[in-house]
């Protein structure tokens, strides 16, 4: 009897076959731009199916022509990552902006409307704010805090065609009840013209949380965060049912956004240490979380297991994900001269944004990551000038608790 294996299993193995690249037990980088066919007849099947000029025959898998369009470092590292959400497909790209940036080009046209979660990246915040309205295409923000009622209103009369949530929100760990965006989504559609539920997981990589499992119909992450998790590699991707993941991976092809294979080879070398990464890290933000809350110099701390049954969000915590990540931010006592004392005294953190990585690092999100947010936006979800957000990595806790002590002490000396 065959075993079903987890995951974490499968990243060493699954969608390669040793015997097709010599028997080398890993997966090679096939560095190269195209892809000799066996016959003209070949050429013509495989383009027929990459054009989507006819469906697939039974048992057919879709042949390799160009590197733009395919490449066995891209196609197997789509067919592991896809087994953590349970995806029927998977496409990788880029960047997570050119994730983000496809499907929102796909799905929204001149004329459109967007509901978006607030807050989101700010590189996610700059597109929809930005970028978007240049075509005639307006984001309408909503928080946690409202109700259906509510964000049906605030729909009203904006043709609304997609539900834009990040949750937990960056920076400040704002849940979203991805059950409620779907049913918003099934009010706000029509048999004609249905309204998509896209949901970025970065924050909780594809470990922590299964937003296609919740109600959402595409998933995207920056696979630079935890799916890479080395701060070595741009990377992101996007993850649904096929007849989606057609139009994704279509429009990838003509804007020419995919990875290559050498990001591919590095994401597959990173998913194979993807769990025993991030359970170190959710492990280490735990302790440091709890050293926060007790500190006299720290006011607020945005920690997900720190929710109380009291909470409005914590149903959402015990329903959506789980574990309590390992993103901590929180509020110095002070303003932006504290904030920036305390992040100029760390040791053992490294100065930089991104996170998700290995090493631990810290930032200030309103003048940093989050500094073209409009300023009304950023005070309304708690943006403030003291809030610190720190990315836990796999070093040992007590060294990184000694090293946020000893900032926190240098403040007000």
């Amino acid at each position: 009897m065959m075993r079903s294996f987890a995951p974490e299993s499968l990243m060493m193995s699954h969608g390669y076959k040793p015997e097709l690249s010599e028997g080398a037990v890993k997966c090679p980088i096939f560095q190269t731009s195209t892809f000799v066919f066996k016959s003209a007849q070949e050429g013509k099947d495989f383009f027929e199916l990459a054009y989507g000029k006819r469906e697939k025959n039974p048992g057919e898998q879709p042949g390799l022509i160009y590197s733009r369009l395919n490449n066995p470092d891209l196609q197997i590292l789509e067919e592991r990552l896809a087994l953590w959400d349970k995806a029927d497909e998977c496409a990788v790209f880029e960047s997570g902006m050119s994730a983000i940036s496809t499907v929102l080009l796909e799905f929204l046209r001149p004329g459109d409307g967007m509901l978006y979660s607030k807050p989101v990246y700010g590189g996610t915040d700059h597109f929809i704010n930005k970028l978007m309205p240049q075509y005639q295409i307006k984001g309408l923000g909503f928080t946690n805090s409202m109700n259906e009622e509510e964000m049906l209103a605030l729909a009203k009369g904006k043709n609304i065609k997609l539900i834009y949530v990040e949750t937990p929100a960056n920076p400040t760990n704002a849940l979203f009840d991805l059950k409620l965006c779907r049913k918003v989504a099934d009010q706000l559609s029509t048999s004609e013209s249905p309204v998509y539920v896209v949901v970025d997981n970065t924050y909780m990589g594809p470990l922590w949380q299964h937003p296609l499992e919740l109600g959402a119909d595409l998933v995207v992450y920056s696979a630079t965060k935890y799916i890479g998790g080395h701060s070595d590699l741009i990377a992101g991707a996007v993850l649904g049912r096929s007849e989606l993941m057609s139009r994704v991976r279509r429009l990838r092809t003509f804007l020419g956004n995919m990875a290559g294979p050498w990001t591919g080879w590095l994401l597959m070398r990173s998913l194979e240490t993807l769990k025993v990464r991030m359970s170190q890290q959710a492990l280490n933000a735990e302790k440091v979380a709890d050293f926060l809350r007790d500190h006299p110099k720290v006011s607020k701390v945005y920690y997900l297991g720190h929710l109380t049954e009291s909470d409005p969000q914590y149903q959402i915590f015990k329903s959506h994900l789980t574990c309590a990540g390992a993103m901590v931010s929180f509020d110095v006592k002070g303003g932006e001269k504290e904030a920036f004392r305390f992040l100029d005294s760390l040791k053992l953190f490294k100065l930089a944004v991104s996170l998700g990585s290995t090493e631990s690092l810290a930032e200030h999100p309103a003048t940093m990551t989050h500094s073209d947010v409009d300023e009304k936006d950023r005070i309304e979800i708690g943006i403030s000038e003291n809030l610190v957000r720190l990315s836990i990595g796999v070093e040992h806790f007590e060294d990184l608790i000694w090293d946020i002590s000893q900032a926190l002490d240098q403040i007000d000396r």
